[in-house]
């Protein structure tokens, strides 16, 4: 990845703006600069389309004069001891509103149409997504339908990658029971614990610092270029205190958006980069962890990671910006922002489209009356994914039911004929019935 290059120093042309005689040229061009969709850098700036007798310096003197008008300075600080700072763009402002109503979960809890059991099916799928595209983002070498099959089927991890995956997504389950709690060493030291176990070379970094006698780490992309130089071992204890102060402080002069600190929080974790592997995992644990603890109950549902992972340049040059344009948070807040609300339209996208689904299959299933809601989601399931094969241990693990309940419903699809049972090692696997299935409507 390209490194993005330096802007020039704007305290230079501050003394050219005041003598510009046609300020309102300056200042419509500014306007039309922050209303574009991204937060702009000087390396998209200076390509901009230029009024007449305005440079690309000038411009992004002025530009970068209006921003720091309105910056509003964290308790976040710098490895010199320099303060973060952000502000909210329009587009910004659009984002977090949406956020705000549609990020609480009642869209899953409210419609009648979808019942418990389907619920839980959702939760637990993007769960699975949101573990695998994480490790995926930190290196993992595996597939998504491999790393399904084995979180689905509660086999154990067989490689590395595997065990990557199936670690973020129990620790990903137990965020939800660590919202009453504080944030503190404890909790980001067993975060961080229940994501790398039995991955690192060496097992003694799991759960611990960086310490002085550790090899110094830095942040490379493919190709080995370096990216980000982490602060010393011996910053880490007193910038992880701000850490907490930030995330554990309500009482602000200010009001502090959720979201935003939740954004902040995910930022500084990664900048600060106290552990020798895992920083990238944890700091999105952290990031779900604080909007959990806010009531934005929909990030159970939510897969963040997988769009991070298809915006891998966008989501590093986020962090790059900032630390290199005045630690203005605003390039990372914007670009997690539209990254969220991408999840959140997709999820909702994938409600309705489940929605109609489910009032289809609801009305062909009137006629087995005797069928659960589990059973009833296997078939839609299945009519989805006609070559999937089922297990018990599958179905019990999906819907979080025992495995004498699993398989009484799997029997009892094959009773009806919707399943065929077939029989691998000692192992049962029940085929989706290809007769039986194809009576059975699909959304248009």
């Amino acid at each position: 990845m390209k490194i993005p290059e330096k802007a020039p120093d704007w305290h230079r042309y501050i003394k050219n703006i005041f003598e510009f005689s046609d300020i309102d040229k300056l200042n419509e061009l500014v306007v039309a600069v922050e209303q574009r969709d991204e937060y702009a850098y000087w390396d998209k700036v200076k390509h901009l389309p230029m009024p007449e007798n305005i440079s690309p310096e000038l411009a992004w003197a002025y530009l970068k004069f209006s921003r720091q008008s309105k910056i509003r300075r964290t308790p976040l600080v710098g490895e010199e001891g320099q303060h973060f700072g952000y502000w909210i763009p329009d587009n910004a402002f659009r984002n977090i509103s949406y956020l705000d109503q549609h990020a609480g979960g009642e869209i899953l809890i409210g419609d009648k149409t979808i019942h418990r059991s389907e619920q839980k099916r959702y939760l637990v799928n993007s769960l699975m997504e949101e573990a695998i595209a994480s490790s995926l983002l930190e290196g993992a070498a595996t597939t998504r339908k491999e790393a399904k099959e084995m979180l689905r089927s509660g086999r154990k991890p067989r490689d590395h990658a595997e065990q990557m995956i199936f670690n973020n997504y129990k620790t990903i389950v137990k965020i939800k029971d660590l919202v009453k709690s504080p944030l503190s060493n404890d909790l980001i030291l067993e975060l961080h614990r229940s994501m790398t176990v039995d991955t690192l070379d060496d097992p003694g970094e799991s759960g611990r610092f960086r310490a002085v006698k550790d090899e110094a780490i830095a942040v490379r992309d493919a190709e080995g270029q370096t990216l980000y130089v982490p602060p010393s071992p011996e910053k880490i204890p007193k910038m992880m205190a701000v850490l907490y102060d930030y995330a554990n402080t309500t009482e602000e002069t200010q009001f502090t958006h959720p979201i935003i600190k939740a954004i902040n929080l995910h930022f500084y974790l990664s900048y600060i980069h106290p552990f020798m592997d895992g920083n990238g995992r944890t700091a999105r644990a952290l990031f779900y962890w604080y909007m959990l603890k806010h009531g934005y109950w929909m990030f159970e549902y939510l897969t963040i990671s997988r769009i991070f992972l298809i915006s891998r340049a966008q989501y590093a040059k986020a962090f790059l910006y900032t630390e290199i344009d005045d630690l203005d948070l605003t390039y990372f807040i914007s670009f997690h922002l539209k990254v969220v609300n991408n999840a959140v339209r997709n999820l909702i996208e994938y409600i309705r489209k489940k929605q109609k689904e489910a009032q289809e299959a609801a009305r062909y299933l009137l006629q087995y009356p005797d069928l659960n809601d589990r059973q009833k989601a296997l078939l839609r399931n299945a009519l989805e994914n006609p070559d999937r094969l089922y297990t018990i241990a599958c179905h019990g693990s999906v819907h979080s039911v025992t495995y004498e309940c699993a398989r009484r419903d799997l029997l009892g699809l094959a009773k009806k004929g919707f399943l065929i049972i077939t029989k691998k090692g000692r192992e049962f696997i029940f085929v989706p019935s290809g007769k039986s299935m194809q009576k059975f409507p699909k959304a248009a």
